[in-house]
């Protein structure tokens, strides 16, 4: 059962955040009218960093306390998965290989922390797409097999 009150907090925070993302991309397109100027690119990727960052802390904090809250058990679960998705960030970063990028033609090259960051974001990348992959024909061969049996 759905708590009112929850519902009505995650309503006001969805739209308030709405509207300051609203707000930016009129800023950035009426101040710098789509000249792609840096100024108001990085503004809109900082602001995209943010609303990440608050969308997994809001998913992780709000889950764990609804967890603890209904089923204390289910913190085992959560506690794993997070372990899981560290191990799988640990291995694509130990994957990265951070060799410059081929054909560069920009101003100042990437550090070589940069280009470690990077190919360790393109390594998860592929690592859960693969996954995904996996999931979705494993998933459709398991059902094949329960519907077949019933």
């Amino acid at each position: 059962m759905e708590n009112p009150l929850y519902a009505k907090i995650f309503k006001w925070i969805s739209w308030a955040l709405l509207l300051v993302s609203v707000g930016l991309a009129v800023w950035a397109f009426t101040r710098f009218g789509g000249s792609g100027e840096g100024a108001a690119v990085e503004t809109l990727l900082y602001w995209a960093y943010a609303m990440l960052i608050i969308a997994l802390v809001a998913v992780l904090c709000i889950g764990l306390y609804i967890s603890a809250t209904t089923n204390p058990k289910s913190l085992v679960r959560i506690g794993i998965a997070l372990a899981a998705a560290a191990v799988l960030c640990l291995i694509a970063y130990f994957l990265a290989s951070g060799k410059p990028a081929l054909g560069f033609t920009g101003a100042t090259p990437p550090t070589a922390g940069e280009l470690k960051l990077t190919d360790t974001v393109l390594n998860l990348t592929y690592i859960l797409g693969a996954g995904a992959i996996v999931a979705i024909i494993a998933g459709e061969i398991i059902s094949g097999i329960l519907n077949k049996k019933a």
